[in-house]
């Protein structure tokens, strides 16, 4: 069903206004792709589509995914009406709104090998790339502390190309840490530039893995790594005193590999 837009306050558009507000980084009831690649990411990962708001140049390549849904509000708009819209530079001028999907049961991550496990990791592209990182690396799922960001949130699912509608995962409860994945039968091992860390490759890697990453500025907390099995860091010169927390989570992933894989 095509709308042609006229008037960027129409009430019709509120799932597309405003999209820089913060209350939206937990919206309850839906989430936002931005582009049409992850967009028709959504749609393959069989999220019910809420509405569209696009330049007229997607309709066509959109026009198989769309004729499935006729009663499907589109709207259609300018670059510039927008971004009036939404508060920010839609870079392909192309949004999507689609209803939340679930969190994954717990019961999925018990059966898993190979878990990454965020503390407090609020910056969105950062959990973002962490998800691709998980993707193209193998691991099976990720879990989130109960204050980090929202792996639906429409930077995050951008910076993951899609992957966060495709990876597993679930958030933690408010207290609860390492001491649940030793529970699920997980080696718990901790990211962190203690001096009393093991430098990889210097382990024999587990046969299953639950790797923690900690916070963009400080690091693992004291709770976290006195709740882990294992201490590894990477190697490195001491030019900086640390690596971006999803270029660590690529190499720490890489290395914690199976052993098959």
């Amino acid at each position: 069903m095509l709308i042609e837009v006229t008037d960027p306050a129409d009430p019709r558009l509120r799932d597309f206004t405003g999209l820089r507000d913060s209350q939206l980084r937990r919206s309850g009831d839906r989430f936002i792709a931005e582009g049409v690649k992850i967009i028709q990411r959504a749609f393959a990962a069989g999220c019910r589509p809420r509405g569209m708001l696009l330049q007229p140049r997607w309709l066509e390549g959109l026009a198989p995914l769309l004729g499935a849904w006729p009663e499907l509000p589109v709207y259609v708009a300018s670059e510039e009406m927008i971004e009036r819209i939404s508060g920010f530079h839609v870079h392909r001028g192309a949004l999507g709104s689609f209803d939340r999907p679930p969190e994954a049961p717990w019961a999925l991550v018990k059966d898993a090998s190979r878990v990454l496990v965020c503390e407090e990791i609020v910056d969105h592209t950062n959990l973002g790339a962490i998800v691709r990182v998980a993707l193209g690396l193998g691991w099976d799922a990720l879990v989130l502390s109960h204050g980090s960001a929202d792996p639906l949130y429409r930077r995050a699912v951008k910076a993951s190309m899609g992957g966060s509608l495709e990876l597993p995962w679930l958030r933690l409860g408010l207290g609860e840490g390492p001491e649940r994945l030793r529970a699920a039968g997980f080696t718990v091992v901790a990211a962190t530039l203690s001096p009393l860390a093991v430098e990889l490759p210097g382990i024999q890697v587990p046969e299953r893995v639950a790797l923690l990453l900690g916070t963009e500025g400080a690091g693992l907390s004291a709770a976290w790594q006195e709740g882990a099995d294992l201490h590894v860091r990477i190697p490195m010169t001491d030019r900086v005193d640390s690596l971006n927390v999803a270029t660590a989570a690529a190499i720490l992933a890489y290395e914690l590999r199976p052993a098959d894989g």
